[in-house]
């Protein structure tokens, strides 16, 4: 594995530490392996400057009503040092009584700790595997003198993670897209293009594990985006002292109410858009604090607005709109149709593989890039990545070196200051929430991404009980999942590219397009030449015969070769590995320049 700090030759764990709750001195570092501060020892509550908010992360406000939690959390790099720091943290309560040494200062009838590892690697499911079965040992001992356990973690986990790779099934482990789409359906497309256009995004929940769970599985959906897309998603400056950071923290005015983003009813939208802008008094503009907002002004007005509809909206689909403009079918091969079938078009390759061509060192992003140029640089130059935030980070929402976020909160003071965010996600409720109005008509859903999510949730929901979720299989799994946002995300990239292409642009909306084509993601991807976009073709909704061979072939294909896999003992990886060159056959065969001649095909218009 890669290490991501200064030094080569270090393992990819950094630190393991124990945080605790002081009754008097609230949440501190207890203990760390190697020492936080080189000249300090074990017991150290000493911090480097740059890290004074991990004993806030490792142990979350509000953990006391649960009996255990897990935490991710990103932390800035150290003075010389250029990449983010991963913390896994895992929370536990013991009653005082149950302990066989109990210390001094134990004065309560419970004490929480938490213990934490501190990465250099973006491999959060891998690393809380490990860490929940050393926590669990830790508590068991009942005597927290004992801390050869927690040197022996460190050295066993730089042992057994040196020399991997970023890629494959152990970086996306415990991140389900599945479970994120039977939650929240065509809502995850939202939430896909609200991060593409780089907005203050907020998710709300509790505990921790669900948060974080849902925030990370969200940004699982854009390819290499964990692998390589997070090292400098957190480079932010804490306050001078943590009085300070509470000092900002005020209750809500509640004067402002958010509106939740509709779906486009696209039948009736004629109809309904006149009664909707007249009972619709204008939203005030967001606080002028959110610089990304500077650029609304040159956004152009949709042309088609989305009316207010009730939540069931997002839930059930007309079917007419499905069809609309295109046969039954086509809902189901959307995606298989969304590259022409051309020699090397990545319709089968999972979002992982990055070896598929490499990765290289981005020249402006600074990234470690593909072929395509992903990951896109989301987040750099100040757009936070913050699994996690303690309210003692709180003053970051209006930091004005902070361009946007996408961050997760617990606490109440979160959500309530809701002028600080452009969008909140209520995990509970798969709710989101938009307070301008222009931003929730730019990111209302086409009719052609309301095929592509139907096509998502009709796989997920149809295959709930199929043989293949086990893990291993393909077609509405967690890898298949990814792979039609790969899919989507190239097409889109390759569809902005084509000037004055009205059609185009309209299958994803094109004042989500206007939008897009002024972030700063989008203007680094699009100063570099990333010459594996010309067998990209662009457009998001394709019908055409060959396109249905191919998908056919590569569920097919998946399919037995993944039974085959099962049934000798393979590994998924593996399977799926078999799976796609297997099908390279099919490809040679399938991608042949079609007969002269119109090809049956059905345009989708929005």
């Amino acid at each position: 594995m890669e290490p991501h700090g200064r030094d080569e030759g270090k393992g990819p764990v950094l630190h393991i530490v124990v945080v605790g709750f002081h009754h008097k001195k609230g949440c501190q570092v207890e203990f760390s392996y190697p020492p936080l501060m080189p000249d300090e020892g074990h017991d150290s509550n000493l911090l480097p400057e740059e890290w004074k908010y991990l004993p806030f992360l490792a142990l979350p406000d509000g953990a006391h009503n649960y009996q255990e939690d897990t935490v991710y959390f990103h932390l800035p790099p150290l003075s010389g040092d250029m990449k983010c720091v991963y913390g896994v943290s895992c929370y536990r309560q013991i009653e005082a009584k149950a302990l066989k040494v109990r210390q001094a200062d134990v004065t309560r009838e419970t004490v929480q700790k938490s213990v934490c590892v501190l990465s250099r690697v973006p491999l959060y499911g891998l690393l809380q595997a490990k860490l929940q079965l050393i926590t669990h040992a830790y508590f068991e001992e009942k005597d927290f003198s004992q801390i050869s356990i927690l040197k022996e973690l460190f050295d066993h986990m730089n042992g057994s993670l040196r020399g991997s790779t970023l890629e494959g099934s152990q970086v996306y482990l415990g991140l389900s897209p599945r479970d994120l789409i039977l939650h929240f359906r065509h809502k995850v497309l939202i939430l896909f293009k609200l991060i593409l256009l780089e907005k203050k995004v907020l998710f709300y929940v509790s505990p921790v594990n669900r948060l974080v769970g849902a925030l990370m599985t969200v940004l699982s959906l854009f390819p290499g985006m964990i692998e390589h897309g997070l090292v400098d998603s957190s480079h932010y400056r804490p306050k001078s002292s943590v009085s300070e950071d509470l000092s900002l923290v005020e209750s809500a005015s509640g004067a402002e109410e958010f509106v939740s983003v509709s779906v486009t009813d696209i039948a009736n939208t004629a109809m309904e858009l006149e009664g909707v802008e007249a009972a619709q008094p204008a939203a005030e503009s967001l606080s002028s604090g959110n610089s990304a907002e500077s650029d609304n002004h040159l956004l152009k007005p949709p042309s088609q607005t989305s009316p207010e509809s009730s939540e069931s909206d997002w839930e059930t689909l007309d079917p007419s709109v499905l069809e609309e403009a295109a046969p039954k079918e086509a809902a189901e091969t959307e995606l298989q149709d969304a590259f022409d079938s051309k020699p090397g078009t990545p319709i089968t390759v999972q979002p992982q593989a990055v070896t598929q061509g490499g990765v290289t060192q981005g020249l402006v992003s600074g990234l470690e890039e593909d072929q395509y140029g992903l990951p896109l640089p989301i987040f750099t130059k100040g757009y936070l990545c913050l699994p996690y935030m303690a309210l003692q980070q709180h003053h970051l929402l209006s930091d004005v070196t902070v361009r946007g976020f996408v961050a997760g909160a617990t606490n109440i003071l979160f959500h309530q200051q809701r002028h600080l965010s452009d969008a909140i996600v209520e995990v509970e409720e798969a709710r989101i929430q938009i307070q301008d109005p222009e931003l929730r008509k730019i990111l209302s859903l086409t009719t052609a991404d309301l095929r592509f999510a139907d096509y998502l949730v009709k796989h997920v929901t149809e295959n709930r009980d199929d043989v293949f979720l086990d893990g291993t299989g393909w077609e509405g799994g967690d890898e298949w999942i990814r792979a039609q946002f790969t899919l989507y995300l190239h097409s889109l990239l390759s569809s902005a590219l084509q000037q004055d292409n009205e059609r185009l642009l309209a299958d994803y909306g094109a004042p989500f397009v206007t939008a897009w084509k002024i972030s700063h993601n989008y203007r680094v991807w699009y100063s570099n030449k990333h010459p594996a976009m010309t067998a990209i073709t662009p457009g998001s909704v394709q019908n055409s015969e060959r396109g249905k061979k191919i998908g056919n072939a590569m569920m097919t294909t998946s399919r037995s070769v993944v039974q085959t896999g099962k049934a000798v003992g393979q590994s998924v990886g593996g399977a799926l590995t078999s799976a796609k060159s297997a099908m390279s056959s099919w490809f040679s065969t399938l991608a042949q320049p079609p007969p002269v001649g119109p090809e049956p095909a059905s345009e989708v218009k929005p």
